[in-house]
């Protein structure tokens, strides 16, 4: 089903020079907008946008892919949802604090979650340069912690107005993972959202066979590049075969700012 979406007049908005195959007349480039003050993170958001972090320096900028959303006025946990949420409903206890509020120099938060990327998912993922990147990009409105018996499990970074809320990025303790702490996180972040009557709760990307746990969310949409799309047979076709369309480039745009 396809949703309207926000007229893209409302951002500033600009093209990076991609790949191309000329025989068959594809030309490529990435699309990226940056907020202006009078833009609106909900519109932004609902036009394909999310923040980008990939680069030191670079302030208020969004780039477009397929993300997902769950939209959450119908949403309700699937079997699978009620099953790893019996698992730490009732062990973790979670506080929301406000990132002004949040002490984000603090060594052992920090060390918890660079330790996190580097055995999760290398060492180049998340280096401090980067998390501080994002920690002080002026995105982030709320960091969560997550504890069990008043030992820190989890942190979750969350990216919210009075509309929308974006799970973007989470932390958590490695030895509960093979109990799907991860999942559980954003299945209660979700849960949360719906009871202060919040429309959507983006997940972030649909890329790859280890991001096909999302579409095992109720009511999930995801952004075609054009409009939000209410296919999850698709969206599973289309992330179980990405491993086909690989392009080991950047773009034209960040060979010129650089990477972390």
């Amino acid at each position: 089903m396809d949703r309207k979406k926000i007229p893209q007049k409302m951002t500033k908005t600009f093209s990076s020079e991609f790949a191309y195959n000329y025989k068959t007349y594809t030309f490529g480039y990435a699309n990226y907008c940056i907020k202006e003050p009078h833009d609106k993170i909900y519109d932004l958001y609902a036009n394909g946008y999310l923040p980008y972090s990939g680069s030191p320096g670079i302030k208020n900028t969004f780039y477009m892919a397929r993300s997902a959303r769950i939209i959450l006025k119908t949403f309700e946990f699937s079997s699978e949802n009620r099953r790893i949420a019996k698992k730490f409903d009732e062990t973790l206890s979670s506080e929301s604090i406000a990132i002004k509020n949040f002490k984000i120099h603090d060594s052992h938060f920090l060390n918890f979650c660079t330790e996190y990327f580097t055995k999760r998912h290398g060492p180049d993922i998340m280096p401090r340069e980067r998390l501080l990147t994002i920690l002080n990009s002026g995105f982030i409105t709320n960091i969560v912690c997550y504890r069990k018996n008043n030992e820190i499990i989890a942190y979750v970074f969350e990216v919210s107005d009075k509309l929308m809320v974006h799970f973007w990025f989470s932390f958590y303790n490695l030895n509960y993972s093979h109990q799907s702490l991860g999942m559980w996180l954003m299945l209660d972040q979700a849960r949360l959202a719906k009871k202060a009557g919040i429309e959507y709760f983006y997940v972030g990307t649909v890329y790859g066979d280890r991001a096909l746990y999302k579409t095992s969310f109720e009511n999930l949409e995801y952004w075609d590049g054009t409009n939000w799309q209410n296919n999850p047979k698709q969206l599973k076709h289309l992330a179980r075969n990405d491993n086909k369309r690989i392009i080991g480039l950047d773009d034209a745009w960040k060979t010129k700012i650089g990477k972390f």
